[in-house]
């Protein structure tokens, strides 16, 4: 009886630690932590095991504002690392204004979680990031993922004048939420914008680390236009990169035109080009689990390829 009773608490206990565990790994309850690099802490939370994916925000976003189903979705298969950058957030320091300054700062983030090789995944603003870490740092980038942003230079389809008056808005409602990064005229994205929205939102505190600063926002657009201006030839350097690279975007993106990389995805010798139908800026959040999967199954792919191509030689 005694023999019984201490196996059953046994098991009792195990449930307890695995469901505990599981509850660590959610997005929903993930902690803050710090890396320190040059005396800024750059604040980051991690989730899952596996390929280490570096998760690069768009302008205005926090580790509070990506969706947490999308993040779960992901650290089913990968480690998942997304991280504030200095000045924004929940990390300290000055928001650099070019992105070869942001991207140094991302490569040293990565030494300091002792990471060799990583998956760099930015969206919008975070995948100039993420092209500028690829280009800069090819070294520590095993591939790429660019959801809803567009290549260097400038845009032959340029960014509609009604998704910019809603991105400087202070604060943003859900129906700005709906231009800015779904498709409004779609009844089934404005449903996914509502759901997305009440899972980000259902953490607290989440519009208190939003930047909302003017002064923030014109580095964010210095650094955005030193982009297009593309003096050190990027758009050019990006079709000569072995890099795989996964290009994720939706068929009306308002603020990044999916267009812009119909030129390009040809040249680009290992880019992939992924859109989905009536969807907007943010395709992860539209369809989080879809997007995961997309990511996860490119990923393995291309390691596969890579470890098979190293194996040969």
């Amino acid at each position: 009886m005694k023999h019984a009773f201490i196996k059953q608490l046994s098991i009792l206990l195990t449930l307890v630690i695995v469901s505990l565990s599981a509850k660590a790994q959610s997005a929903a309850n993930a902690k803050n932590q710090y890396a320190e690099i040059n005396g800024v802490k750059i604040a980051y939370r991690s989730l899952g095991k596996g390929t280490p994916i570096l998760l690069a925000n768009r302008m205005r976003g926090s580790l509070d504002t990506w969706d947490p189903l999308f993040l779960d979705e992901l650290a089913k298969t990968n480690r998942v690392i997304y991280f504030d950058y200095p000045g924004i957030g929940y990390s300290t320091g000055v928001l650099p204004d070019n992105f070869s300054d942001v991207a140094k700062v991302v490569n040293e983030f990565a030494k300091a979680l002792k990471l060799d090789k990583v998956t760099m995944a930015g969206w919008s603003w975070g995948g100039y990031v993420s092209q500028t870490m690829v280009l800069e740092y090819p070294e520590r980038v095993a591939q790429a993922v660019l959801i809803g942003t567009n290549p260097p230079g400038d845009a032959e389809f340029p960014v509609q004048q009604r998704w910019v008056e809603r991105a400087l808005k202070p604060i943003n409602s859900l129906e700005d939420e709906e231009i800015l990064f779904f498709e409004a005229n779609s009844a089934q994205s404005r449903q996914a914008a509502k759901a997305s929205h009440e899972r980000i939102y259902a953490r607290e505190g989440v519009v208190d680390k939003i930047p909302a600063t003017m002064e923030l926002f014109q580095m964010y657009l210095k650094g955005h236009e030193k982009f297009r201006e593309d003096k050190e030839n990027r758009k050019e350097q990006l079709t000569r990169t072995q890099i795989p690279m996964l290009i994720v975007c939706g068929d009306n993106d308002l603020s990044v035109p999916v267009q812009n990389w119909y030129p390009m995805i040809g040249k680009i010798p290992n880019g992939q080009l992924v859109v989905f139908p009536h969807s907007g800026h943010g395709p992860q959040h539209e369809f989080p689990e879809l997007s995961a999967r997309y990511i996860a199954e490119f990923i393995k792919g291309t390691n596969l390829k890579q470890n098979s191509a190293l194996s040969v030689k």
